[in-house]
């Protein structure tokens, strides 16, 4: 098995080469394993949906895989779960309110970290998925970049599933442009967009993901 992730890694470098995001592996429906063989083939950042199930997982890794990783929420974070996540992963990708926003906050603050955050953007408008339109972001963004206990690293979002590399390229590429003008005029850096999935990364990549989010094409 870890033979295939391996080759399955060494092929998804070569489909967006000539970039180079960080590759996530998603682990969440998959076990201690499939992770700790994901690891072994080099990979140090693990992603997850599902904050007690993730947690279980985390705690029964090896203290050195988790000493060397970095573990990234991805998926819908409920407030009421917020303090759990913060005490247990490096990065949450999905910040969709000012409200989760100020909750993280103070949890990081509670726990003595600063707490690394994307700011999730549904700019695909999509009605069954979380995220913030482009609009609300800008009115929260001041707030949100204000909060002690969050160290704001950039956007994330989830495209939708379609076979339209031209779709796929729009809203990427729409993405990107809105980091930039979030920076421009707040004065403030986003290094990171978390952009790309299994069917969808090779877009995501050309269009300026610094991180892509890889479990069925890593592990299948």
């Amino acid at each position: 098995m870890s033979g295939n992730i391996k080759d399955n890694l060494l092929c998804i470098k070569k489909e967006i080469a000539p970039y180079t995001p960080n590759i996530i592996a998603v682990t969440k429906y998959f076990g201690i394993k499939e992770m700790l063989e994901a690891y072994d083939a080099g990979l140090r950042d693990f992603g997850e949906s599902r904050a007690n199930e993730a947690i279980e997982k985390i705690k029964n890794l090896p203290s050195e895989m988790v000493k060397n990783s970095k573990f990234h929420f991805i998926g819908h974070l409920q407030t009421n779960k917020a303090d759990k996540v913060v005490r247990y992963f490096d990065y949450i990708h999905s910040v969709d309110s000012l409200k989760l926003a100020t909750i993280i906050s103070d949890e990081s603050k509670r726990v003595g970290k600063k707490q690394k955050v994307l700011l999730q953007i549904n700019n695909a408008n999509e009605e069954q998925k979380f995220g913030y339109s482009k609009e609300d972001l800008l009115k929260d963004f001041s707030e949100i970049i204000k909060l002690d206990g969050l160290d704001v690293v950039g956007l994330m979002n989830i495209a939708p599933l379609t076979d339209s590399e031209s779709e796929l390229n729009r809203l990427f590429s729409d993405i990107f442009n809105f980091k930039l003008k979030l920076e421009a005029d707040f004065n403030f850096p986003l290094e990171e967009l978390s952009m790309g999935m299994s069917n969808d990364f090779k877009q995501a990549a050309a269009n300026g993901s610094t991180m892509i989010r890889v479990g069925r094409k890593l592990f299948n």
